[in-house]
């Protein structure tokens, strides 16, 4: 089988599409494909690329061209109309927040009213694994915590980053809430597209959120994939060491 091939049928299995991080995940268990090369994430980077066979999604999802018509309607994405507030685009982000997440070996969790929300086609509740948000702090504060987009807890059950994905130009209520946690040893990541970085780099200069602009950083849909990618990788690299 050529390395392409491996490509093509680790999709299909997946019905069509994958991350990039579950191909490399996938792909080297077929055993019938030669590499032969010190570069394997990088072939499969290539050839992901090939227009023949296949087509981008979203930052880091890929399709095949033959399963098009079937995985743009399993998501429910409209070519002709790339709604940028679709509930696909901010479940799909926080997916990818959750698997960098416990990648790194991070406690994670997401809102309750998100959790039957899902990441392609599984429910970013199975992807979490908090259960039941960790008491950190006093209850008024928990409770402005646990409507963040995503959380990281390290192993003292503390938070160590929180995520707010913002497809709007108003990133007020998300920055908000960082205020009102700025107590804490924490990141504040705001995640938006970066054509949104101008707008969010003029709200985050107002003097209103002073006390905790140095602290919250801005971070774009394409190197939020990217890092899933890279994690992805260097998580596959260290197991075989």
């Amino acid at each position: 089988m050529k390395q392409y091939e491996a490509v093509i049928e680790v999709m299909k299995q997946k019905g069509g599409y994958s991350t990039l991080g579950n191909l490399y995940r996938e792909v080297f268990k077929i055993e019938s494909v030669a590499w032969g090369t010190k570069t394997p994430f990088a072939s499969i980077r290539r050839i992901v690329q090939n227009e023949r066979f296949f087509f981008k999604i979203k930052p880091g999802l890929w399709a095949l061209k033959a399963y098009k018509n079937e995985v743009l309607n399993l998501f429910d994405i409209k070519e002709e109309k790339k709604s940028a507030d679709s509930e696909f685009n901010h479940a799909y982000y926080q997916g990818l927040l959750l698997e960098i997440g416990k990648l790194k070996n991070f406690d994670t969790s997401v809102p309750s009213q998100d959790k039957n929300k899902r990441f392609l086609e599984i429910p970013l509740g199975n992807i979490a694994t908090v259960r039941k948000f960790y008491p950190f702090t006093y209850n008024h504060i928990i409770d402005r915590a646990k409507s963040i987009d995503v959380t990281w807890f390290n192993e003292r059950k503390m938070p160590h980053a929180f995520f707010e994905i913002e497809h709007s130009t108003d990133f007020k209520n998300s920055i908000l809430k960082f205020v009102e946690l700025q107590d804490f040893n924490v990141d504040f990541r705001i995640v938006a597209d970066k054509l949104k970085e101008k707008q969010f780099l003029s709200i985050i200069s107002m003097t209103a959120f002073k006390s905790i602009s140095h602290r919250v950083k801005f971070l774009a849909y394409d190197i939020l994939a990217e890092l899933h990618t890279k994690t992805v990788e260097l998580n596959l690299i260290e197991s075989n060491i």
